[in-house]
């Protein structure tokens, strides 16, 4: 049976029949383990149950802690097996491994049951066996992120981030929008933890109010904590366990504010239970304190289905379940009215899965939790002389064409009248419109054409040079020699006799002729830089290409910052003779200079732009692009103005062609 994403909330099982849960649940069962090792060079080697070294093959995942409940987590699972293998150890760096449970049914067949996809960080060879150590793509997100600034909604940074990494994404862009917070525009504070691509994920699947981990199809999946048992684990079925005495549950949570180094606290009513420190979160920063809010309290909403029991079992083992699931236990100490829920398993190829929940107790959390202001890590890093940098990378997509698309924007603050200097990178992919051409070619050809028979010639040159007897007789001579030169220059040799000669004759023609073709043309990339809202009149950067790949290196300083007030820079793209595609992560920039800010201050500036496409009324009226522009300024009373513009509008003739009527007719 295929692999399913499920959306509903604590349902990860991997979708199996009720002939395997009947199977699974027996007292004794009939089953086997198989595996499949792919190297880069793209060898396969195939292993069955009897290849692994009895004891050796495990299969581990996690998606908490070893103490509490956790949001955004991105850990890897990992498997580990020993195989009686001849397999060179050298060819397995990075190879993939594919790891199967089959599991025998009432009526004799078997049912697989994947256990995922998994990359060789370990190979070790000892006399007999080949020792493999794996883990599974969620390591691919261990890449540099450069702590660029970026913005988009969570779907843009998850794709960002798969795209970047080589990671399949389990959800559509409609899943992840139908979320709560799923559709809100989030931005990466300036000065933040982000080393990796894996932290990016990280506070995305804080605000989503979710952990990630990798499915068993290799896919970058999203799970929610739920409440729906997906299966009874009876006391039969369990080797040991133990049981808390108490539930894990959550009514407040807890996020810092580093604009104002406020701890902000949102709570459900009665908040008697814990309280998730989201901590730092960069993609809480910007915004309004409603919006803040809202976001804090969807989260909460989220996480208000963690009402747990944690335990700590070894069981028979069900290779079906997963990270996320929700189980229900009776029988000796367990309540079978309360559920936990799966936040670590450990399943032993031929021997038995253990399972565990963690969470802390309510009762036994420290009250200052819910009021502590204090802030770890907040340092103010404003310093004299330090060199600050703004970066901004883009999360979306552009297409570029005839009007203004703007492809770079970055806030910016400084503490002291300073200069810094913006730098930036557009990677550009150009299709310009193609170019008629004509031209004409000149020159001569030779057109050949067989000689005539020579009889014939001599009849009519006889006949031509016959006159009135004697007194003609010297000029039918002439004539019958007259005929037969005449006859060479147009290209018929013959002799006296009227036989046919040997050469052919031909005409030189002097030709011109028109020539069309179609080549490829030059499209024009124009720049314009904007600073605080007023266009750079001064420098238009401009680039001419052809159709293909290309570089758009761009620079400009900026000079006599006004401290303590936010600076906006914006690039502007347009192309002339051609389109351009710019793709996700294409567009890098920054800004950098003395003096400048840590983070920057939101001055209250909100601002609105809609874009219509070209239009034409009656083919007389013709705008290239309309927009209008709406700007407040609520903190600091610099600005405060309301305009609408009308960019490029061409106004042509208003008139239509009228035929006067013939004289006559009315």
């Amino acid at each position: 049976m295929a692999g399913a994403f499920c959306m509903e909330r604590g349902v990860f099982m991997y979708p199996v029949s009720n002939a395997f849960l009947q199977a699974v649940q027996e007292n004794t069962r009939n089953y086997c383990w198989t595996g499949q090792i792919t190297t880069k060079g793209g060898a396969v080697y195939p292993f069955v149950y009897e290849d692994v070294v009895k004891g050796s093959g495990y299969v581990t995942a996690q998606c908490c802690g070893s103490a509490e409940i956790e949001l955004g987590t991105v850990y890897a699972a990992e498997m580990g097996v020993t195989l009686f293998s001849q397999v060179d150890r050298y060819t397995l760096e990075g190879a993939e491994v594919r790891l199967s449970y089959h599991l025998r049914l009432a009526d004799g067949s078997y049912e697989e049951v994947p256990m995922g996809i998994f990359e060789i960080s370990e190979a070790n060879r000892t006399a007999h066996c080949l020792e493999l150590k794996a883990y599974d793509y969620m390591l691919r997100f261990e890449k540099s992120f450069n702590g660029f600034e970026t913005v988009g909604n969570a779907y843009a940074f998850l794709d960002l981030c798969c795209r970047a990494c080589d990671v399949g994404l389990a959800h559509t862009k409609e899943e992840i929008e139908g979320m709560p917070n799923g559709a809100e525009l989030l931005s990466v504070y300036p000065e933040n933890d982000i080393e990796t691509y894996r932290d990016v994920l990280y506070f995305v699947g804080q605000v989503l109010g979710g952990f990630f981990c990798i499915n068993r199809e290799g896919k970058l999946e999203l799970r929610k904590y739920g409440a729906e048992p997906v299966m009874e684990v009876k006391s039969r079925h369990r080797f040991t366990s133990s049981f808390s005495d108490f539930i894990t549950r959550y009514t407040a949570v807890s996020s810092t504010n580093l604009r104002t180094q406020t701890a902000e606290y949102y709570a459900l009513e009665p908040d008697d239970g814990l309280t998730m420190n989201l901590a730092v979160n960069p993609l809480l920063q910007f915004g309004l304190e409603e919006t803040r809010e809202q976001l804090c309290r969807n989260i909460l909403t989220d996480l208000a289905a963690v009402n747990y029991v944690p335990f700590d079992t070894s069981t028979i083992g069900n290779p079906a379940l997963d990270l996320g699931d929700v189980l229900t236990f009776t029988g000796g100490q367990a309540d079978g009215a309360q559920i936990a829920c799966i936040t670590s398993f450990d399943c032993k190829i031929g021997g038995k899965q253990r399972l565990k929940c963690v969470g802390k107790n309510p009762r036994l959390a420290q009250a200052k939790s819910k009021n502590d202001k204090n802030i770890s890590g907040l340092l103010n890093q404003i310093e004299a002389g330090k060199v600050g940098i703004h970066t901004f990378t883009n999360a979306s997509a552009y297409t570029v064409a005839e009007t203004n698309v703007r492809v770079i924007s970055i806030e910016f603050a400084a503490k002291e009248e300073t200069h810094v200097q913006f730098f930036g990178q557009v990677l550009v992919d150009v299709s310009a419109e193609p170019v008629g051409r004509s031209a004409t070619a000149r020159g001569s050809i030779v057109v050949p054409f067989p000689a005539l028979g020579g009889g014939d010639a001599g009849a009519a040159s006889g006949s031509v040079g016959s006159g009135d007897g004697d007194a003609a007789g010297g000029t039918a001579e002439a004539g019958a020699d007259g005929a037969g030169s005449s006859t060479e220059e147009a290209g018929t040799g013959t002799d006296g006799s009227g036989e046919p000669g040997t050469d052919e004759g031909s005409v030189t023609v002097d030709v011109e002729l028109p020539v069309t073709w179609t080549e490829d043309g030059k499209a024009v990339a124009h720049v314009t830089y904007e600073f605080n809202d007023s266009e750079i009149l001064v420098h238009y950067p401009a680039e001419t290409w052809g159709s293909g790949k290309h570089i758009l290196s761009l620079y400009y300083p900026i000079d006599g910052l006004v401290p303590n007030i936010t600076n906006t820079f914006n690039v502007h793209l347009r192309m002339e003779g051609g389109t351009a595609q710019i793709g996700t992560g294409g567009c890098i920039a920054s800004i950098s200079g003395q003096g400048m800010a840590a983070g920057v201050a939101w001055d209250g500036t909100v601002t609105v732009e809609e874009y219509v496409q070209p239009f034409a009324l009656m083919g007389g009226l013709q705008a290239k692009a309309f927009s209008g522009e709406m700007g407040f300024e609520t903190m600091e009373l610099v600005k405060k103005y309301y305009s609408d513009s009308i960019r490029r509008a061409a106004v042509g003739a208003f008139g239509m062609p009228v035929e006067l009527p013939k004289e006559g007719e009315g």
